[in-house]
């Protein structure tokens, strides 16, 4: 009884060395992808996706405050059309150009969405500027308003537009020290991300004082 029973024992630790190899070899590969970058390159990535949704969510709401600040405009006598135009005209190619987290890689969109923030900031700080020459506008509480809104936006872009780069910076060291760049070709195969550079005509609003 007691042979049978030692057999059976036997008989089931062999049935479980595969079992028990292929854990062992699974806990090694783990270690191993942790200690040649693999986890903190996708940790990197997602931060840099985290960031971008951060900056682009700043940037549609800068958009969405254009055409209550057109409307607002366009209320005051003998304004100049174009400047409204011009701004309509850079908020409509803002938003038709789109950047989704997998372009981020791509210098051409993003040169091409960045152009296309660039334009409306440059037609919305002319329009800021041209506001000084109408006393009754200057004095409109909805103006005044939408002004704040639009100043303490720019300013969250700018905050969000160095924590992007940051990220970037960041993700693009990662994949390209040693050995998480062997991990990155070998297994993701992913590409530096490009930095979104503000428009050098256009960094601020120009300062509105009543």
């Amino acid at each position: 009884m007691q042979y049978n029973q030692t057999m059976s024992i036997n008989q089931n630790m062999n049935a479980m060395k595969p079992i028990l190899s292929r854990l062992f070899a699974f806990l090694l590969l783990l270690g191993s992808l942790s200690g040649c970058g693999y986890n903190s390159i996708q940790q990197n990535d997602e931060a840099v996706n985290k960031a971008w949704g951060d900056l682009e969510s700043q940037l549609q709401r800068r958009a969405d405050l254009v055409p209550n600040l057109v409307a607002t405009v366009k209320g005051a006598a003998n304004f100049e059309q174009e400047t409204l135009t011009a701004v309509v005209e850079a908020r409509a190619k803002a938003t038709a150009v789109q950047l989704t987290p997998e372009m981020l890689s791509d210098p051409e969109a993003m040169n091409k969405f960045q152009s296309a923030q660039g334009s409306l900031s440059s037609s919305l700080s002319r329009l800021l500027v041209a506001v000084e020459r109408y006393p009754d506008l200057k004095a409109n509480q909805n103006f005044r308003d939408l002004q704040n809104q639009l100043e303490g936006t720019e300013n969250r872009i700018s905050v969000a537009r160095q924590r992007y780069n940051a990220t970037v910076e960041t993700f693009n060291f990662s994949i390209r020290q040693f050995p998480n760049s062997m991990t990155n070709s070998l297994l993701l195969k992913l590409k530096a991300k490009e930095y979104f550079k503000a428009d050098a005509a256009a960094k601020t609003v120009p300062e509105v004082k009543f």
